[in-house]
């Protein structure tokens, strides 16, 4: 019977989700920045393409990605925290198991409080 090779800490389990989640978000959170700089960048080449730019995310739809953008920017920094902590708590390794599963917990509880609100505004007008 196959058994598991010392010295591993993820083989296909939370950790590793974890690990492919925060390469995920943080490629998202860059691509976000970029598009961010360069918008914001329009103002001063020509102010009309400026406005006629930012006019576009004024979409509800938009409300949507920027949920979505959101829910990268608060699972990345959760777990990064708990990225933190493994590394560098004595006891880190042995409990990143629990870690995760408490930075869901709170990115859950956040993402639910931050999308009633900001969806609620984006598509009841208020």
């Amino acid at each position: 019977m196959p058994t598991k090779p010392a010295g591993t800490l993820y083989r296909g389990r939370e950790g590793m989700w974890s690990w492919v989640g925060h390469r995920i978000t943080g490629v998202v959170i860059f691509f976000f920045l970029l598009v961010h700089v360069l918008d914001t960048s329009l103002v001063r080449v020509s102010p009309e393409a400026y406005t006629a730019v930012i006019g576009t995310y004024k979409n509800p739809l938009m409300a949507l990605g920027e949920t979505g953008l959101v829910a990268a920017i608060v699972f990345h920094a959760f777990n990064g925290l708990r990225i933190i902590a493994v590394d560098f708590w004595k006891k880190g390794a042995k409990y990143q198991r629990q870690m995760l599963w408490t930075v869901l917990g709170l990115w859950v509880v956040v993402m639910v409080g931050f999308s009633i609100r900001h969806l609620s505004l984006a598509f009841g007008g208020h």
